[in-house]
């Protein structure tokens, strides 16, 4: 029988189930991991919060997020954003070590990264796509970290909130940089989604799915190429410039040009044929890609 899932509604409900003294700021700790004690009896447990949490650790830490387990025998780093769930698998090893930022959305709400946090996609990656750090990167974020640890051990008070935001941006900016180097040097990898994602997107159209089920989704492919939505949108921007969204749109403007010239049915019957309910979405995506309507593209080709 699966366990129904803890929620976390504050900074102060974690430390405490982690058995830590009660938080300096109500919105925002950092947590040294080897100092965690989780509770007996804890496998199996699920967990979700209302916070944003940044983890790096080194040691198996028996979690899993998704569809894949965290194992930071290597030393990764991992993030999660609210509402999330964790399930934990199996006792964390005692030597863990590393840091866990967590924090409340109150916390950055009146600041630009209240607005800009969801731009930053890995959030709301998988776990099998947490991102694998050099000794030098580790260095660079522990020193950020670092930071952040002395406003909230040393100096609470009205410049300290935004010195400690200040320091998350800078995090989150090292975070994508350091992603897009993790990009690059698995640009192999990479390539291979790109053809799997341009295969399945013509085999959805060759069996006529797209008449009978729509046009398909972002999670659709992500699903076939065991990857978050998110990453593999971000993969394919990598590779192509384009994202997922502009692959399957791309696609369907590449076959509603062939249908439109080579055969006489109307544009509605394109449409309909193409996966769109409403013909006039078709219409202006077509536009939106070609400058011109369908219509005026038939006519002069």
């Amino acid at each position: 029988m699966q366990h129904p899932i803890i929620k976390f509604e504050s900074v102060s409900d974690l430390h405490k189930m982690l058995h830590l003294e009660k938080p300096k700021h109500p919105l925002i700790s950092v947590i040294d991991a080897s100092k965690l004690e989780m509770p007996p009896n804890m496998k199996g447990q699920r967990f979700s919060s209302n916070l944003y949490s940044i983890s790096m650790k080194d040691g198996h830490c028996g979690m899993q997020y998704g569809r894949g387990h965290y194992d930071f025998e290597e030393g990764v780093l991992v993030f999660m954003s609210p509402n999330q769930v964790i399930a934990m698998t199996e006792d964390p090893t005692p030597s863990l070590t590393g840091w866990m930022l967590v924090f409340h959305p109150d916390f950055i709400r009146k600041y630009a990264l209240g607005s800009e946090i969801d731009d930053y996609s890995f959030f709301s990656y998988e776990a099998n796509e947490a991102l694998h750090l050099s000794e030098d990167e580790r260095v660079v974020l522990s020193d950020c970290i670092r930071n952040i640890q002395e406003e909230y051990n040393q100096r609470i008070d009205d410049y300290s909130q935004k010195v400690m935001v200040s320091n998350i941006e800078l995090l989150l900016s090292y975070c994508t940089r350091f992603y897009n180097r993790q990009f690059n040097t698995r640009s192999h990898q990479n390539s291979q989604i790109v053809t799997q994602v341009e295969t399945y997107l013509k085999q959805y159209f060759d069996s006529g799915q797209l008449s009978e089920y729509g046009v398909p989704s972002v999670h659709y492919f992500a699903e076939k190429v065991h990857l978050s939505a998110n990453y593999l949108s971000d993969v394919l921007k990598k590779e192509t410039g384009r994202s997922a969204k502009d692959h399957i749109n791309d696609f369907l403007i590449k076959k509603a040009k062939m249908m439109l010239v080579n055969s006489g049915d109307s544009v509605s019957e394109i449409a309909y044929a193409l996966g769109f309910n409403y013909p006039h979405y078709f219409s202006r995506l077509f536009k939106t890609k070609t400058g011109v309507s369908p219509n005026k593209y038939r006519e002069s080709n």
